[in-house]
């Protein structure tokens, strides 16, 4: 159909705003109005804000922090105090075995008394010939020692020119150190065939009770109690001279090495703050040039 007329007859106005296209066809396009964008762009927003919200992570606040420290350090001191526990071996009776100077952890776990409801758990049992342990010394109260176990309830110790004999087989020890055995010493190669005595270095204890326990020339271990002795023979103050280890004494089993620096022989003894302060200056100083550390992370045997 053919209009007459001009285009002047229709407004401009009109066509464009009844979306008439210049060549007469309506046009599809979505009317441009302020409330169009307004409408969209807060729906959009009201989209996002949920996602950034769950993308933010809530700060630990101060009490928060302060009680992770606390769980922490509880974790720690339950740690140190009942499954493992760090000491340092301060004198030559184990070389070479364990050397002065050498930082072990101690395994408290092996040896503790049994639970009932942690027993099937946990791998309990009793110290063993051939083991090493940490217990505290029966002579000096709140002194640590490490010794290897040679006598367990029920065996027969003695010593002939040097030689262990156990319920009456010399043992094959490739671990003892014999650089500075003497021979002239009698009490310590023949024991307990010399009389225990002050002259010896004999503590007075056992002067007195070693007699009852021994039998045909052996000394028979007693129940709950261990017979011990330091694998540098030559200078080792163990059983021979104050007696046996009461099982309740034993703290545990040396595991591994963690760290072992050169330390002088007689540096336990020095424990004066001056002494103590120059060997930890000693320590930064030659920290790299005197660890040992080819015995890093080495297991005790």
């Amino acid at each position: 159909m053919i209009w007459k007329g001009t285009a002047s007859t229709v407004p401009s106005e009109t066509n464009k705003d009844a979306g008439f296209s210049p060549w007469g066809r309506r046009k599809t396009r979505v009317p441009k109005t302020k409330n169009s964008d307004a409408a969209v762009l807060p729906e959009k927003a009201r989209r996002e804000e949920p996602q950034d919200q769950a993308e933010e992570k809530p700060k630990e606040t101060t009490v928060e922090f302060l009680a992770s420290l606390c769980a922490v350090l509880v974790t720690g001191l339950f740690i140190i105090t009942f499954v493992v526990q760090a000491f340092e071996i301060p004198s030559s009776s184990m070389e070479n075995a364990l050397l002065i100077g050498d930082h072990v952890f101690v395994n408290r776990i092996s040896f503790a008394p049994r639970t009932n409801w942690l027993g099937p758990l946990l791998p309990y049992r009793d110290p063993r010939f051939g083991d090493i342990v940490v217990f505290l010394s029966p002579a000096e109260p709140g002194l640590y020692v490490v010794k290897r176990i040679i006598g367990a309830p029920g065996d027969r110790i003695h010593l002939r020119d040097g030689v262990v004999y156990r319920n009456g087989v010399a043992l094959n020890e490739p671990y003892v150190l014999h650089d500075r055995d003497n021979s002239a010493d009698e009490y310590r190669n023949n024991f307990p065939a010399i009389p225990p005595s002050d002259e010896y270095g004999v503590y007075p204890n056992w002067i007195v009770d070693m007699p009852q326990y021994v039998q045909s020339g052996d000394l028979v271990v007693p129940p709950d109690h261990y017979f011990a002795m330091g694998d540098h023979r030559g200078v080792s103050l163990d059983s021979r001279y104050w007696g046996f280890i009461p099982r309740k004494n034993i703290i545990g089993r040396p595991m591994f090495i963690y760290w072992s620096f050169e330390t002088p022989e007689d540096q336990y003894q020095k424990t004066a703050w001056s002494d103590r302060i120059l060997f930890v200056g000693r320590i930064i100083i030659h920290f790299f040039d005197q660890t040992r550390w080819q015995r890093t992370f080495s297991l005790v045997r």
